[in-house]
């Protein structure tokens, strides 16, 4: 269980998720806390030797106690990120270790996608902000299927299998609903309102999800959904597929020929749909019928 030691002036907190693990540091305890709340079930690094480090600080020194607000650092980080009111310090960490991920990580190829597995075999699904994926694997993570990822889907560069990054899932707007009439209570952050990217509640995923996030699966299916339009499976070209993932890859360039390789043999290997729905009932029942119909 993670936990919070005071260290000079900044709070602590040391987290293992999947293969990677993290460093948040804040001057602040109220958004610490919260995350050790919300990641209780999550190892510690042994020797707290960690792969990044998330800082969450004040813009000015007197924003620490006048209308405080937490700019997000690290080792990777984006100078004209805005700052964001500390009421939405858990929103700044989760956004802060996705930024060292997006920014840093070399170790797989990393799709903008989330992914869930059943029977050793990996769903994922990619798409536009408001295509529904998060949502989508939230919820079949409640109907049999294991989750694995809500921000990024990790591609082993040499075996192409899908590594488990089962961070807490990120509902937005509507969804938030959605899930809460389907998910106890005791699983969800608080809810933020009005942030930058709407109203956002973190869920934490299922005890099973986070003691087998060491077990990878084999890239089934991919999807790419699309939200608020009549049911419908259509095909798409390899070549529009293999575009439209480089654009959803973080380090795809950086990872230059192994990063290539990669992406070549999972546009090559594994089926893909687009996928239109109106509602999570649909989504549901598309996506077992497809599934039926896999080798």
């Amino acid at each position: 269980m993670p936990g919070v030691p005071l260290m000079g002036d900044m709070h602590e907190l040391f987290l293992e998720i999947g293969p990677a693990t993290f460093r948040i540091a804040s001057v602040w305890r109220e958004p610490l806390n919260q995350l050790t709340a919300l990641y209780q079930y999550y190892p510690v690094p042994a020797d707290k030797h960690v792969d990044f480090t998330v800082r969450l600080e004040p813009e000015k020194p007197w924003r620490r106690f006048i209308r405080p607000s937490v700019h997000i650092g690290g080792d990777f980080w984006l100078p004209d990120a805005a700052p964001l009111p500390l009421r939405q310090g858990l929103l700044a960490a989760e956004m802060g270790m996705n930024l060292q991920m997006a920014l840093g990580w070399r170790r797989h190829l990393l799709l903008h996608a989330s992914s869930v597995e059943k029977d050793g075999k990996a769903l994922i699904m990619t798409g536009l902000s408001g295509s529904g994926k998060s949502t989508l694997s939230a919820m079949l993570a409640e109907r049999g299927w294991r989750f694995m990822g809500d921000e990024f889907a990790l591609l082993n560069l040499d075996s192409g299998a899908v590594v488990p990054f089962p961070r807490l899932i990120s509902l937005k707007n509507n969804a938030i609903d959605a899930m809460q009439d389907v998910v106890p209570a005791s699983r969800f952050g608080p809810e933020m309102k009005a942030t930058p990217k709407g109203d956002i509640r973190h869920l934490v995923p299922s005890r099973e999800a986070v003691a087998r996030m060491n077990e990878t699966a084999k890239p089934a299916l991919l999807l790419f959904p699309r939200f608020g339009h009549a049911p419908e499976l259509r095909d798409m070209g390899q070549s529009e597929v293999y575009v439209r993932l480089t654009q959803a890859s973080t380090n795809y360039v950086a990872l230059g020929e192994a990063g290539f390789q990669a992406l070549t043999r999972f546009v090559d290997d594994v089926p893909v749909k687009a996928m239109d729905y109106q509602s999570i009932g649909q989504a549901e029942e598309m996506i077992e019928g497809l599934w039926s119909k896999l080798p």
